[in-house]
């Protein structure tokens, strides 16, 4: 069977007749991206602004040969950034047929996001994306079959080669955010009796192999049971085996471990590919290092929406309205009753307020300043707990910690405050303010540190204590803390 990929062309631009006059030769066509870039990089937009509007004005114009040769000198990442950005499914497709060579299409596909890749495969023959998938590792093809429907994925593995789709259904029996649902099953291993000799002639024609960093050793049954670098493999006799001079203690991940956790233990070891075992310890596959990375980035923009009060289907102009607002309102009615449990308790302290009133202008400074102080201390703690350089059992050294920086920057802003209150004032406003800025930073900082680790030691997301939720506790507390000092020494304020 033959695929064949149709590509639809629209008419290009018509050209401009040269002018009697001018007759001379002309230079070489100037590359579109090229002048872009020089013409508008002083204009402070990043090349990847630059790109994309290029791309929508030859879109606009028509300008087809001149889009399809600007394509031509993309990277496929790049091209892969630039369809996932623009608006309309039509746009997207448009540009994506462009794309010249099944190889480097299949490599744009398998850098799109989700959405783009359901619309740019949305009116393509099974057969059509088949043969675009048949040069992507098997991690790659998994990826991209895991965003169409399931009877469609099927039909699609069902026209590729029996090694290949049966490669690919081993990785899509994992959830996507585990290791197995990430690990590619393309890498190079060999039997412990293998010699270095034979190793090397084996890697000369390890063509189908993705990257190969490390040399994986097993037994007889396909367990895990050393790993060998390129480096130890060079410089032994080559009839050494490799059970000689292999590492026994191998650091690997089992396929269901969560992939945030994988990626920790890479960055932590400095590897720059960890193999994947079944229960059994027998090899299933590897994780690379370029993978790792999108886990990354994937996981710290999902702890980034959490604790701005959103979720990672929520983001801009992937939802509709009604669904960011459905997502977005329950963290607002966080915000909402806070806000109306410090108006009750300015209302409890009305009598104060009245006695002195130039105490309302100090209120939002210490809202506003104990929020932030512990947004600030929140925000490290969940990162510290996300990339593992947070423990629980570090509880109580990193809470004396942070209440210390907590004290140093209420002392600092304290003086301050207390400075400009005496001077607006003329009287001991300053000292009630500057004391309760202090006491709010220490607040503050405690309950900002802390929340998140008993989160974390309940199993509940820290990452939801932040965002709306600190900031409003903190909000509270702050105005309640200094209000009640106001009242104290409401006698030396009149």
């Amino acid at each position: 069977m033959t695929f064949r990929l149709g590509v639809t062309m629209q008419p290009t631009e018509r050209p401009i007749e040269p002018k009697p006059q001018d007759m001379r030769p002309r230079a070489p066509e100037k590359d579109a991206l090229r002048d872009a870039l020089r013409d508008q990089a002083e204009r402070g937009q990043t090349k990847s602004d630059i790109v994309l509007q290029s791309v929508q004005r030859l879109l606009r114009r028509g300008a087809i040969t001149n889009l399809a040769k600007m394509l031509g000198r993309m990277h496929p990442a790049d091209v892969a950034k630039v369809v996932n950005h623009l608006s309309s499914s039509k746009e997207k497709r448009e540009v994506f047929e462009l794309v010249r060579g099944e190889n480097k299409r299949g490599q744009v596909l398998s850098e799109l996001e989700g959405q783009s890749i359901q619309e740019v495969l949305a009116d393509l023959l099974h057969s059509d994306v088949a043969w675009l998938l048949k040069d992507l590792g098997p991690d790659d093809v998994a990826y991209i079959l895991g965003f169409l429907p399931e009877e469609r994925g099927k039909d699609i593995l069902a026209l590729m080669k029996t090694e290949d789709s049966t490669e690919v259904a081993d990785i899509l029996r994992y959830p996507k955010d585990t290791a197995g649902g990430i690990m590619t099953t393309e890498f190079f291993s060999l039997s412990e009796d293998a010699t270095a000799q034979e190793a090397i002639r084996r890697l000369q024609h390890a063509t189908d192999a993705e990257m190969v960093f490390y040399i994986y050793v097993t037994d007889k049954d396909e367990h895990l049971v050393g790993v060998l670098s390129l480096r130890q493999l060079l410089t032994v006799l080559p009839a050494t085996p490799l059970k000689n001079i292999m590492t026994r203690d191998v650091m690997s991940v089992t396929v269901d471990m969560d992939q945030e956790e994988v990626a920790r233990q890479v960055a932590s070891y400095n590897l720059l590919a960890i193999p994947v075992v079944e229960k059994d310890g027998r090899l299933a596959g590897i994780i690379t290092v370029d993978d790792v990375v999108d886990v990354i980035r994937e996981e710290a923009t999902e702890d980034m929406l959490k604790m701005a009060g959103a979720i990672e289907e929520d983001t801009v102009s992937k939802s509709s309205s009604l669904g960011s607002a459905r997502l977005r309102l329950p963290w607002l009615f966080t915000n909402l009753v806070g806000s109306l449990l410090s108006g009750a308790i300015l209302w409890y302290f009305r009598y104060t307020i009245q006695e002195v009133v130039a105490i309302v202008s100090f209120i939002p400074v210490i809202a506003a300043m104990g929020g932030n102080v512990g947004l600030q201390s929140s925000t490290l703690i969940i990162r510290g707990l996300a990339t593992g350089l947070v423990e629980l059992t570090d509880v109580w050294t990193v809470f004396f910690r942070e209440v210390k920086v907590g004290l140093v920057m209420g002392l600092a802003c304290g003086v301050i405050l207390t400075i400009v209150g005496w001077g607006l004032h003329q009287g001991f406003l300053g000292v009630v303010v500057g004391v309760s800025l202090v006491i709010a930073f220490l607040v503050s900082t405690s309950m900002a540190t802390i929340m998140p680790i008993v989160l974390k030691r309940m199993g509940v997301d820290p990452a939801v204590a932040a965002g709306p939720f600190v900031t409003t506790a903190n909000d509270i507390t702050g105005i309640t803390i200094y209000l009640t000092l106001a009242t104290v020494f409401l006698d030396y304020l009149r």
